[in-house]
């Protein structure tokens, strides 16, 4: 594990993570609840792929841990992408 993996770096490219959430609605209370989280900035909805994306941009270092257990909160996943493609 690195800190690029473990952490959202604060900056333009934010971190991109994925989730089990499908309706627009659903994807908006995700994103309402990781926007409670105090370092974050903008979170961005992508519902062109699959699965759902969300771009989670920071004004300070957060740990993807801390996104992840917020968005169980709200009653469902995230997964972080992979920084480089398998």
């Amino acid at each position: 594990m690195s800190l690029l993996s473990e952490h959202v770096i604060p900056g333009d490219h934010g971190k991109i993570f994925e989730t089990n959430a499908k309706s627009r609605k659903d994807l908006e209370r995700v994103q309402s609840f990781i926007c409670e989280l105090e370092a974050v900035s903008d979170v961005l909805i992508n519902e062109d792929v699959f699965p759902r994306q969300l771009t989670v941009h920071t004004s300070a270092l957060l740990k993807v841990k801390d996104v992840e257990r917020q968005v169980l909160k709200a009653g469902f996943h995230v997964v972080p992408k992979a920084i480089f493609p398998i």
